[in-house]
């Protein structure tokens, strides 16, 4: 079976939490944090593969000028699938329909495998916040895409 890309729902939230706390542990997203991004308008999708959720990725837009990548996960035993790149792939391409000039992210100073995926598509780094993810302490790179 192969899995499929769709716009999240709110009844998938309690899909999320456990991917959240397995993958992010005491950094991992609430219910109501979710429930929040979903209420402020922002678009999240699910890769999902016989009901079940997958991954997840949202995108928060402020054309003209900007969008931002927010919470890219994917379940560990679903990992190099290709599910991450499809959820990025189709989050820039509606930010690139919107008509933002960029689109940004922050990823963990330490997710190497994260950070070449965003590579991948283009994104740079321009900058480091200190300290950015807590309880850890880690910091997070600041990446950018110049829209084409």
């Amino acid at each position: 079976m192969t899995f499929v890309l769709g716009r999240l729902r709110w009844w998938q939230i309690a899909d999320l939490l456990p991917i959240e706390a397995d993958l992010f542990g005491a950094e991992a997203w609430t219910a109501g944090m979710f429930w929040n991004e979903l209420a402020n308008g922002h678009l999240y999708l699910a890769a999902t593969e016989g009901g079940a959720v997958l991954g997840y990725a949202g995108l928060a837009l402020s054309p003209p000028d900007e969008a931002w990548i927010n919470n890219v996960a994917v379940r560990r035993d679903a990992q190099r699938r290709g599910i991450g790149r499809a959820l990025v792939a189709a989050l820039l391409d509606v930010a690139s329909r919107a008509g933002v000039e960029q689109t940004l992210l922050e990823v963990a100073a330490d997710n190497k495998p994260a950070q070449a995926l965003y590579t991948d598509f283009g994104f740079e780094t321009v900058g480091v916040r200190k300290g950015y993810y807590q309880p850890s302490n880690t910091d997070a790179w600041v990446m950018r895409r110049i829209e084409p």
